[in-house]
């Protein structure tokens, strides 16, 4: 889960490892409103890895590296192109956008000096700060918001994100640093939308954006730059002296390529990483000890993001309710927040944060009921006919393959145990894994699976029009199980329309009990945040946003830095 202010933006993000993300996460809207839900993060130890206090520096020193982990690749680094969390963590250090959340999840300005809500909302006026600089040293200026805008609402763009900016109207620049975004009517998310990176114009007009060497090259205005990109291997980013806010305390981060958990905390327990997010497991069995309380300090909270088997509606076998109702009485969801989080998890309804305003407290989690799951089942046809075990309907076995990502031992589990839940009610389930890279684009992208287990970020505001209107059921769009109800369009189209609180929670209310009486997903559960960092990073603060919140601004003092920037 991405993390920090940076990346708390406007994109949906699609969560390659729920725990690798170590920071909040978001669905990637933005309402401050939904931050009255957020926990505070504990952490299990105040010490500095065994150092005195009095051999802190009590101010920052400059150098030194981060080195963290990612478990797939990034796709894309101009990131309205992408929708994956690697290509995410990297970004959210590489650009800027004009307004964003701070630690409390409260909406600040960035890159913009000052911004006003005119006209009822129908009116966003917003006077950036001068001497922004992309890192080649051009200027950032209202041509390169405008400029974003309209490769946003371009059909040529390859984005998922698009409908946020087809509701402005009018971009009126008035001057270099001054302009104007006008809407026909109020949008809730207008002021929200506008947390989307910039991207330079300078760079970015006339390329073909399906084929253009920035999307491995980018060039951003964003506290680091990316220095060096190695294909499967790492990722280096390097301060950027430029930086409007100041330079970073790092000299860099190095993002390590690891596609797999297991061995990326083999590296984090050989000091050869600084900062991933734990198992379970690990926090609870794996990390204890002196040297891991030297040199290690342990984070715990409810993070931004839930996981969910999602079922494929081209696939004729999950296109009846009764069908995907029964799935969901027949998995053992207690038996998933056990047996694969330990515990550290909380059972969700739905695509929304338990303790957020938004969420409906009405609906309570499908209970594991056998019985219920075979009675569901045979009143849609589904029994067994030839004594097999093994339930049929017009001579065709229930069977499917439930996908997933490697590397990410949680959903490997779950799968496990959706498997052998289902077993007992005469469904036969197989399981497969695939790179990350190859998952999504030749099998999410295309909706080439049956079954998939999935992680979503949470967004900070309610509106999940990206994920499940209809619209979205296309190729590349993020509705990739291609589900469909006009009722729920209806709903996520007019709760974008709504200014207030309490009309927009009766509308996602409705929309809540949709998905929970057609589960197009079996939503499972909201896990805890496990992240450690290494004890030599200094800053490193809690927040409602998580702890990579000021991670700029994090610092090692000269004697502890272990990794250097090679020049």
């Amino acid at each position: 889960m991405a993390a920090r202010s940076l990346a708390i933006r406007v994109f949906i993000v699609l969560i390659s490892c729920f725990l690798c993300a170590c920071g909040s996460g978001a669905e990637q809207d933005k309402s401050a409103s939904s931050a009255s839900g957020s926990q505070s993060a504990q952490t299990e130890s105040d010490a500095q890895g065994g150092q005195a206090s009095a051999q802190i520096p009590s101010s920052p020193e400059q150098g030194g590296m981060l080195v963290r982990g990612l478990i797939g690749e990034p796709s894309n680094l101009l990131s309205p192109l992408a929708s994956d969390s690697a290509s995410m963590e990297v970004t959210s250090m590489l650009y800027v956008s004009l307004v964003r959340y701070n630690k409390d999840i409260e909406l600040e300005p960035y890159a913009a000096k000052s911004y006003e809500v005119l006209d009822g909302g129908k009116r966003l006026r917003f006077v950036l700060r001068q001497g922004i600089l992309w890192q080649d040293g051009q200027e950032l200026t209202a041509d390169d918001v405008e400029f974003t805008w309209r490769m946003m609402v371009d059909p040529k763009t390859p984005t998922a994100y698009s409908e946020n900016y087809k509701r402005v109207k009018e971009f009126r620049k008035i001057d270099r640093y001054t302009f104007e975004i006008v809407y026909d009517k109020p949008f809730a998310k207008a002021l929200v939308s506008w947390a989307m990176d910039i991207m330079p114009k300078h760079i970015l007009q006339g390329e073909n954006l399906m084929n253009t060497r920035y999307s491995r090259n980018p060039v951003g205005a964003g506290p680091f730059v990316l220095k060096e990109w190695k294909a499967g291997q790492s990722l280096v980013l390097a301060a950027n002296p430029q930086y409007f806010l100041g330079r970073p305390h790092l000299d860099g981060i190095a993002f390590k390529i690891i596609p797999d958990s297991a061995a990326m905390f083999l590296e984090l327990e050989s000091q050869n990483l600084d900062y991933m997010g734990l198992s379970p497991q690990q926090y609870l069995f794996q990390t204890k000890g002196p040297s891991w309380e030297q040199n290690f300090k342990k984070f715990k909270y409810l993070s931004f993001g839930y996981n969910f088997v999602g079922w494929n509606f081209k696939k004729k076998l999950f296109q009846d309710k009764r069908v995907r109702q029964a799935l969901a009485y027949g998995v053992n969801t207690d038996a998933v927040i056990k047996g694969v989080y330990m515990g550290f998890a909380e059972p969700t309804v739905g695509p929304y944060k338990p303790g957020t305003w938004v969420y409906n407290t009405k609906l309570k989690p499908y209970p594991y009921d056998v019985a219920k799951a075979k009675a569901l089942l045979a009143e849609a046809g589904w029994t067994d006919s030839d004594g097999d075990g093994v339930l049929d309907k017009d001579g065709k076995p229930f069977s499917f393959t439930i996908l997933t990502n490697q590397g990410n031992e949680q959903r490997i589990k779950i799968a496990t145990i959706v498997q052998a839940n289902l077993k007992d009610l005469g469904i036969v389930v197989k399981m497969r894994t695939v790179e990350w890279a190859a998952f999504l684009k030749q099998f999410l992208d295309t909706a080439n699976f049956d079954a998939v287990v999935m992680g979503w970020t949470i967004p900070q505001d309610p509106d999940i029009y990206n994920v499940w209107h209809s619209s979205k059921a296309v190729a590349g769009g993020l509705n990739f199980i291609r589900y469909s109800n006009p009722q729920l369009d209806e709903l996520v189209a007019k709760g974008r329309d709504l200014m207030d609180q309490a009309e927009r929670k009766a509308v996602y209310d409705r929309a809540q009990e949709i998905l929970y009486k057609e589960q197009p997903y079996l939503f499972l559960c909201v896990p805890q945040a496990l992240p450690v960092v290494s004890s030599r990073f200094q800053n490193v603060s809690t927040a409602p946003a998580g702890i990579s919140h000021n991670l700029e601004w994090w610092w090692v003092p000269k004697m502890m830095q272990r990794h250097t920037l090679e020049p």
